[in-house]
């Protein structure tokens, strides 16, 4: 062997072992600052959704931890979490999410029920409708959603749960009906699915 091709060689194996030691290095940075960081992750993660759970119960409405008490309700993918607001013990309302196909996606609602089925508040969290039409849902663009405030299952009558064109007592948006469509058909499901499990999530 030559020395040319030796030292090669040599070069080779050194740029592999360089490689590996430099992957190691990126490896053990890329943990440490995860471990680092979960924790101030997981805080602020809490603590937006503590602000949308207050955002849809009246103030004075709990005074427990509405983070920790949940209740899941259902079976598998289908299961809906519910946070549970107590006022000295006692159960005063409910919040959880639904979700509605709307034009171009799914929209999340979250919704407060009070114990009686009355809505306390609703708010959309997740959308992806057309910017200047469907997002007039969002409580920052319109006060479109605190419509729903006060309502129940029977007030309005059943049939009367749908937006003005479809007969029902809702507005609409010029040129996305679609949209607010499927926020009021998500909350009077969700109003149905309290309805229907209320024993279980107020116990």
């Amino acid at each position: 062997m030559s020395a040319t091709l030796a030292a090669f060689r040599d070069r080779l194996a050194y740029q592999g072992v360089s490689l590996g030691i430099v992957a190691l290095l990126a490896t053990t940075a890329l943990v440490v600052g995860n471990q680092m960081t979960r924790e101030a992750i997981v805080q602020a993660e809490a603590a937006d959704l503590a602000n949308l759970l207050a955002q849809v119960l009246p103030d004075g409405t709990a005074d427990n931890d509405l983070l920790t008490d949940i209740v899941k309700v259902g079976a598998g993918e289908t299961a809906v979490t519910v946070h549970r607001a107590r006022k000295a013990g006692v159960p005063t309302a409910a919040v959880f999410r639904m979700a509605e196909r709307g034009y171009a996606a799914d929209i999340v609602v979250l919704m407060g029920v009070a114990a009686d089925g009355r809505l306390l508040g609703v708010r959309i969290v997740k959308h992806a409708e057309t910017p200047g039409l469907g997002d007039k849902i969002e409580i920052a663009k319109a006060k479109w959603v605190l419509d729903f405030d006060g309502k129940s299952l029977g007030e309005p009558p059943a049939e009367k749960w749908a937006v003005k064109k479809d007969g029902g007592v809702f507005d609409q948006f010029a040129g996305a009906t679609i949209t607010p469509r499927a926020v009021v058909k998500a909350v009077k499901r969700g109003l149905e699915f309290f309805s229907a499990h209320r024993e279980e999530i107020l116990s």
